[in-house]
């Protein structure tokens, strides 16, 4: 060898590689998910490694996420030695009501789990993240584990329960959310004004709830409800810890929603931990290198490698 040629070390253990799984199917309505694995798993099946999976779901205001958006983030984490998924969900708009969104969100997880052997993934370290709409999922998958009123009949031998959930900017409270009402009474006041006003802004309000929640208005309340984590969560479904992220500057999800999930997870004596992130708007500046940070160590403190 030349003397002047320098030499590197080889990566017998494939530290630090991952590979992206594109479009797979995972439930018989057609939904697909991306999965990011580290090389190992494939390459070094001698191993039999399990690796720890992080469930993701992008924001799409409940309608079609774009599973491919947040790819470059989430590649981190499978670089570390984490398998990743990031799903789709059946959308409103297309005439899948709420909560269809829960309900295929729950398969993916029960999914990767009957495919542990096949990806890498220990079954037992399973964490849920997601952004706006995707943080308001999160969290209910996160107190509603095997919920049989959230279960399709596919894997139903399997878990669709998580041991921690990251929201970041997600709506908590879907009365406050979409009537700007604290209780039952004050929404039903906005909706019945909703459906006698005669403008257009209106009329496309209540269009938009149809689609999303059903035809039958009585039902939209409780439904809300039902679908707002910060109601949910008790002391008996909140014993897995969560990570709380919200932006002060946010002008789509108002940032008291984190403060309406915190406050309810507080009373249940569960292991939240909550970020302000200073002047943070819906995504874009969001994603300062600290936030990005102080997730990877929080998602390393709860699943260390």
């Amino acid at each position: 060898m030349l003397k002047e040629i320098k030499t590197l070390p080889n990566n017998p253990e494939l530290v630090g590689l991952a590979e992206l799984f594109r479009d797979i199917q995972y439930s018989e309505n057609g939904q697909k998910l991306n999965l990011l694995v580290p090389w190992s798993v494939n390459q070094l099946p001698d191993k039999k490694q399990k690796h720890p999976l992080i469930v993701f779901v992008q924001g799409s205001g409940w309608t079609k996420p774009n599973i491919d958006y947040k790819i470059p983030l989430l590649s981190h984490f499978a670089e570390a030695g984490y398998v990743v998924a990031s799903v789709s969900h059946r959308n409103y708009r297309d005439g899948f009501q709420a909560p269809a969104y829960l309900v295929d969100v729950k398969t993916a997880i029960r999914f990767l789990r009957a495919n542990a052997e096949k990806y890498g993934i220990d079954k037992d370290k399973v964490m849920i993240m997601g952004t706006s709409s995707g943080g308001n999922t999160s969290l209910l998958v996160g107190v509603t584990a095997d919920d049989p009123q959230y279960k399709s009949d596919e894997y139903a031998d399997e878990s669709d329960s998580v041991s921690a959930v990251i929201d970041i900017f997600g709506p908590t409270d879907l009365l406050r959310r979409f009537f700007n009402a604290n209780n039952r009474e004050e929404a039903a006041e906005v909706i019945n004004h909703l459906l006698e006003a005669d403008d257009e802004e209106s009329k496309n309000h209540v269009a938009t709830l149809e689609l999303a929640l059903g035809k039958d208005h009585e039902k939209w309340i409780p439904l809300l409800e039902s679908l707002s984590p910060n109601k949910v969560a008790n002391e008996e479904n909140s014993k897995i810890p969560f990570l709380l992220m919200h932006g002060t500057a946010d002008n789509v999800v108002n940032v008291e929603q984190l403060d309406r999930m915190y406050n309810s997870l507080k009373a249940a004596n569960a292991d939240v931990e909550a970020y302000y992130i200073e002047d943070g708007i819906h995504g874009s500046n969001f994603w300062s290198p600290e936030v990005r940070e102080t997730i990877r160590k929080w998602v390393a403190e709860k699943f260390p490698l």
